[in-house]
């Protein structure tokens, strides 16, 4: 992480007195209290330190580079017939890839910060709000001109998706200079996880700054066509540590058939001559394929019933993270991302509200 002289010498002062105001600071530095508040608040933005009190941060970070929208979610009270009206329920939340996989690691336990774009409109107010009402560090989420993305989803009454619609602008908008302005979070950070929804520029600048400070980059290809677009950045002068596709979009990021698990195999295999140390193909309810460069792992899905599909994989890669963070290894932490799958799955909100890691744990 880069901090300033000055920064270094109040940090040193917070260890011996954590309770020390910045007056006491601005004394013992021989500086003004003004002067002290700024360098105070550049700690917190930075992740080393935590709320009132000073208290510094010890606990691994994540920081997720991605979408943060509204969700429109509507679904049909009996099996959807196509071109013409169903009768149904509608609602809206805050959702987005990369603020879900925030919101879910943050209610996991994970301290989290979400680098992201909304709209300076209502639909970017309630987004921020419930974002970090959930416990997701919002000071890198940018306003745009733009309208705050939308993801319009239309669900079946068995709760499996039937079509969605993403509009994504003011993500596309998220620069590689906004993502920069991230970098000392990014830099202490024990992950950074980016949702293949930004932009191939700022996706390219964020994989390289993690790079250049040696942060572990877990990548969500997000769908087949956003797969296929960004496939040439996975490549081997530029590492990643994981790819988390489905099987679709496995075959999109390689350009391999994946029919058959023996080929799914293969195609793995294809990205860790790319670069990729892990990869982890979700194949729905047949549960997922852990593949390392010393072989592949299957992992049955765990049981649920299904209230609503959207948001799974989300919890999935987020239940993911925080058990790596948490000591597991990758395939006890996949096992811990398949139960948070299930658990989300059988709630009808994208991101359940009561999720815990103690809720997690009691599934396994």
């Amino acid at each position: 992480m880069t901090l300033t002289d000055r920064e270094r010498e109040i940090v040193a002062l917070l260890r011996r007195d954590p309770l020390i105001g910045s007056a006491a600071i601005a004394d013992a530095l021989g500086t003004t209290r003004a002067a002290v508040n700024v360098h105070l608040s550049n700690l917190g933005k930075k992740g080393v330190i935590l709320g009132r009190g000073y208290v510094l941060s010890e606990e691994p970070s994540v920081v997720v580079v991605g979408g943060a929208n509204m969700d429109v979610k509507a679904r049909s009270t009996r099996a959807a017939v196509p071109a013409t009206s169903n009768p149904g329920t509608g609602s809206m939340a805050a959702g987005g890839v990369g603020r879900n996989i925030a919101e879910n690691l943050a209610r996991l336990g994970t301290r989290t910060h979400l680098v992201a774009a909304i709209g300076s409109d209502g639909l970017g107010d309630q987004v921020l709000a419930a974002t970090s009402g959930a416990g997701v560090h919002v000071e890198h989420v940018r306003r745009s001109a733009r309208a705050t993305g939308t993801y319009t989803a239309v669900l079946d009454a068995d709760g499996e998706l039937v079509v969605a619609v993403s509009d994504m602008a003011a993500t596309d908008e998220l620069s590689p200079e906004q993502v920069g302005a991230a970098r000392d979070l990014v830099a202490a950070a024990a992950l950074v996880v980016l949702d293949g929804n930004l932009a191939v520029d700022t996706l390219g600048y964020a994989i390289d700054l993690a790079a250049g400070h040696g942060t572990r980059v877990v990548l969500e290809p997000v769908s087949v066509p956003k797969a296929a677009a960004r496939a040439h950045l996975l490549r081997p002068e530029r590492p990643l540590y994981a790819v988390t596709p489905n099987r679709d979009e496995l075959g999109a990021l390689t350009d391999l058939p994946v029919r058959t698990v023996r080929q799914v195999e293969r195609a793995a295999r294809s990205l860790h001559d790319r670069g990729v140390e892990l990869v982890w193909v979700r194949l729905g309810a047949e549960g997922s394929l852990l593949s390392t460069r010393d072989g592949a792992t299957r992992l049955a899905a765990v049981a649920a019933e299904v209230a609503d599909v959207t948001g799974a994989g989300d919890a999935m890669l987020a239940g993911f993270c925080h058990a790596l963070l948490t000591g597991a290894d990758e395939q006890h932490a996949a096992a811990y991302g398949h139960a948070a799958a299930a658990l989300t799955i059988a709630s009808p909100h994208t991101v359940r509200p009561d999720l815990t890691d103690r809720l997690v744990r009691s599934l396994l």
